[in-house]
């Protein structure tokens, strides 16, 4: 079905029994989020609330809750957007199946947009106030637009020119914006917008930009996509959403997407700042306050029978993972052409995405010698930071996909043990610091301040791996409950990090260490505020280890030394305690708890997903 409303998503999931209405009265303060998460942990349907306190609008939320429900929303167009993506990645492709061609014409006219005059989402106008004011956790600075798509569009350019799609955070109430007059836009680093924000300021001007919610489903994903630069979201959008992407001009506003159910229209003035946040993020901490654009609101629209749409975000997984899942079906096919010799890169979800990416590339350099060192892994590497939102990571491993043992990127244990038993901790580690990293990574020295590591590895192996620690093994005597988080891998519960005097302390207890044949089957060592906890499942380690560290700062190693400027150790020990400057971890409210726990008690027919 070609969705053109959240209405017509709606009525399709219930049709076929993918979701459920509730219509007992929920607060959008806390209760709604928890309800949320609760029925995406336990794999439910989506959701539609009709009684939203405060605000007369519907909330629709958990809609792509599973990659099982995304493939249903997107079947129609699904094969053939996958189609197009696999002959741009391989041409040739197309003779082995020219039947596949057929749609291909049609899915080209699809991706032109289309002009209309009288577009469904400006039927009505309301207020800021008036909409949905969810929020999720009990820190949040205030009532944010969680599934936002916001266009923006160039300064100078009119029509259907210069215009940008993506995902930034936008917060309707709180803080010191003016009600009803105001919202914060909060965009990460190497977005879009930032290039159109950039030319505003250069040239002095007001750049406009508008925020829509709802409509096709297809314009959610594409707000998301991390297309390379200069490649069009609404043509994306058009080909999955299977029509023709309907635009309004509303000059001096950017365009406006006809069929989204609320649209809020305005522009940022350029060097405008106001505070934003905190908010419950996908790290699993809140994003601190900062100063941050906002958009200065000229009108709020929507449309008849419109339906708010939300998610929540929070530590992985959660309904913004399935995103993921979907656009690795969608471009994985891409990653070989646009990166040559990369077979794979995957973005660890249980680490928040950023903090770490595992790659398979190959070794192509000199096949007439016997390599024992990474080569072009180095290369392809360096490439992989250079991409749009993969430059965003802080931890790369890359293994030679050329060796038929190599497992798959995504069977992450297996390319660990893999990685672990072949990795030579005096050479390869390769350190990039004072650079950037993810706006809503506090782990650095500051705001999109910190480093990156690439961890390369090719040859055959070194060692096996401990599955078991032995008894005579001697640490640190501040380190205790040592736990194997997995073959190989030593974690210890370290003593609170207090900042300066914690880390010198912590390279005194690696210094005093001996190297010694006890550590030659563990090759890493973290130190954390929980061992129990962390060593519970690959997931804990994931996320404590990868979010909690900044490579250039927190990397230690037995038997380290420092060789023409590179760092390097026979086992590395990664400092992955919470440190004073980090975000605050999330938690829920208890006394909201209590309230969606009562609600489940009733029996009715979402109690058991809650």
């Amino acid at each position: 079905m070609s969705y053109r409303s959240t209405r017509q998503l709606v009525d399709d999931l219930r049709q076929h029994q993918r979701l459920i209405v509730i219509d007992d009265p929920v607060d959008p303060h806390l209760e709604l989020a928890e309800i949320h998460r609760r029925v995406y942990r336990n794999q439910g349907p989506a959701l539609l609330f009709n009684n939203v306190i405060g605000s007369s609008f519907p909330v629709a939320s958990n809609l792509f809750g599973t990659i099982d429900r995304a493939r249903f929303i997107f079947r129609k167009q699904i094969e053939a957007v996958k189609t197009a993506v696999r002959l741009k990645a391989d041409p040739s492709s197309a003779f082995r199946n020219p039947w596949a061609l057929r749609k291909m014409p049609l899915v080209g006219f699809r991706m032109l947009q289309r002009k209309v005059r009288k577009p469904a989402v400006m039927q009505h106008q309301c207020k800021l106030s008036e909409l949905p004011q969810v929020v999720c956790w009990p820190n949040d600075g205030g009532a944010f637009v969680t599934l936002p798509q916001v266009l923006s569009q160039a300064p100078g350019q009119s029509g259907l020119r210069g215009l940008n799609l993506g995902m930034y955070r936008v917060q309707i109430s709180g803080n010191d914006y003016q009600r009803d007059g105001e919202c914060g836009l909060h965009y990460q680093i190497h977005r879009g917008i930032g290039v159109h924000h950039s030319q505003a300021i250069e040239k002095g001007v007001d750049f406009p930009v508008n925020v829509s919610v709802g409509g096709s489903p297809a314009m959610t994903l594409a707000a998301v996509m991390p297309l390379p630069e200069g490649m069009s979201e609404l043509g994306f959008a058009g080909a999955l959403a299977g029509h023709r992407i309907p635009m309004h001009l509303a000059n001096p506003f950017a365009p406006i997407y006809a069929d989204a159910d609320f649209c809020i229209v305005g522009k940022v003035v350029p060097n405008h700042l106001k505070p934003e946040g905190p908010f419950g993020d996908h790290l699993g901490f809140y994003a601190k306050v900062h100063d941050f654009p906002f958009i200065q609101v000229d009108r709020v629209y929507h449309r008849a029978g419109a339906i708010w749409p939300v998610t929540v975000v929070g530590r992985p997984p959660q309904e913004d993972t399935v995103f993921g899942e979907l656009i690795h079906e969608l471009t994985g096919p891409v990653i070989p052409t646009v990166l040559p010799g990369v077979k794979q890169v995957h973005a660890v979800d249980a680490s928040g995405v950023h903090p770490l990416l595992l790659a398979v590339g190959s070794e192509r350099y000199t096949p007439y010698q016997k390599k024992s060192r990474p080569q072009e892994l180095l290369t392809q590497a360096c490439a992989i930071l250079g991409q749009g939102q993969l430059s965003l990571a802080k931890y790369l491993w890359i293994i030679n996909g050329g060796d038929p043992k190599a497992p798959d990127a995504e069977h992450m244990d297996e390319f660990f043990q893999y990685a672990l038993r072949r990795i030579d901790f005096r050479r390869d580690l390769h350190f990039i610091t004072q650079t950037t990293i993810d706006t809503l990574d506090y782990s650095g020295e500051g705001l999109n301040q910190g480093s990156k590591l690439i961890i390369a590895c090719q040859r055959e192996p070194l060692r096996e791996l401990a599955k078991t620690i032995d008894a005579n093994l001697k640490l640190d005597d501040s380190w205790r409950n040592a736990r194997l988080a997995m073959p190989g891998v030593l974690v210890v519960t370290g003593q609170a990090h207090l900042g300066t005097d914690s880390t010198v302390q912590l390279q005194r207890q690696c210094d005093a260490l001996t190297v010694s044949p006890q550590f030659e089957q563990i090759p890493l060592i973290v130190v954390v505020d929980d061992s129990d906890f962390a060593a519970k499942n690959l997931e804990n380690f994931l996320w404590t280890t990868f979010t909690r560290s900044n490579p250039a700062v927190d990397i230690y190693g037995l038997g380290a030394s420092m060789i023409n400027k590179h760092f390097g150790c026979s086992t590395m020990v990664i400092d992955a305690r919470t440190k004073p400057h980090h975000a605050p971890g999330l938690m829920e409210d208890a006394e909201v708890n209590r309230k969606v726990d009562a609600r489940a008690s009733r029996g009715v027919s979402l109690s058991k997903f809650l």
